[in-house]
């Protein structure tokens, strides 16, 4: 058993992970979890492994076929006899010594680890970063963009009402200044729901993640919006589009300055790519 632990854990696991790549891509789910400019590469990969797989899986048939032919008739496979033991010494041969229990319990240890890792990539559905992962980062703690600034200041009102997240996340955090939004109201500025860790009865974030890379980097950013009682109609993780005005925070326990006053607030489906790139 160790031994064909040994010949095909590495095999069985690149090809697993590799199946399960491009099914994603299939599918159209690969950009949960990478940047869109990386499926290409990854699917490449995934390809070039699949083959490798199974010219490893050819040649070890091939061997064993060879190795049959070659060995006199009536004789026993000693190898495969004792497959596992390491102690058959009746006849000396050129294979490598078998491991120690010790080695061999942690070979089949990570070997374990991993194959629980891939069975959860199989069964278990792809899905989007969410607000769990939100309050493990800190929303907005990289949202400075002062690109955004300035381009804000001169934006005409189709450029503003086609700011995302990312726009309106990087201009609240470089300015508070009630008379810069005067004229810029928000339109139709779509995300999930997560709660205001200051005052979660009232205020909640339109949220998404950007993503330089892929879902380990992902940066949560976030637009507060003042909304007493918002849990009742939208739970948390939930997608909604937000259209409203800039205002002073109404919220007393609220540490933002400003938030959106909605003029509507409607439910949506999550979008194919829910990231920004």
């Amino acid at each position: 058993m160790w031994r064909s632990v040994q010949t095909w854990r590495g095999i069985a696991l690149i090809g697993t992970i590799s199946a399960v790549a491009l099914w994603l891509a299939a599918s159209g789910q690969l950009v949960l979890y990478i940047h869109p400019r990386y499926v290409l590469f990854t699917v490449a990969m995934a390809i070039v492994a699949l083959v490798l797989v199974v010219a490893a899986i050819a040649a070890r048939a091939v061997v064993q076929r060879r190795d049959a032919l070659q060995r006199p008739p009536g004789s026993v496979d000693l190898l495969a006899a004792h497959d596992g033991q390491g102690h058959d010494h009746a006849e000396p041969h050129d294979h490598d010594p078998l491991p120690r229990r010790r080695e061999r319990a942690l070979g089949l240890t990570a070997a374990g680890v991993a194959g629980l890792f891939v069975l959860g990539m199989v069964l278990l559905p792809p899905a989007t970063l969410s607000t769990a992962t939100a309050e493990q980062r800190e929303i907005n703690a990289t949202a400075a963009d002062v690109q955004a600034l300035d381009e804000a200041q001169n934006a005409d009102a189709a450029a503003v009402a086609r700011f995302t997240v990312r726009e309106w996340a990087g201009i609240l955090r470089q300015t508070s200044d009630l008379g810069f939004f005067a004229d810029k109201p928000v339109t139709d500025l779509v995300g999930f729901v997560s709660p205001d860790a200051d005052d979660p009865e009232n205020v909640f974030y339109v949220s998404r993640f950007s993503i330089t890379c892929c879902a380990v980097d992902a940066q949560p950013l976030g637009v507060p919006v003042h909304l007493p009682g918002w849990q009742e109609q939208f739970p948390v993780d939930s997608w909604v589009s937000v259209s409203g005005e800039f205002v002073s925070n109404p919220s007393a326990q609220s540490l933002q300055p400003i938030v959106i006053e909605p003029s509507g607030v409607e439910a949506v489906e999550q979008p194919r790519e829910p990231y920004l790139f």
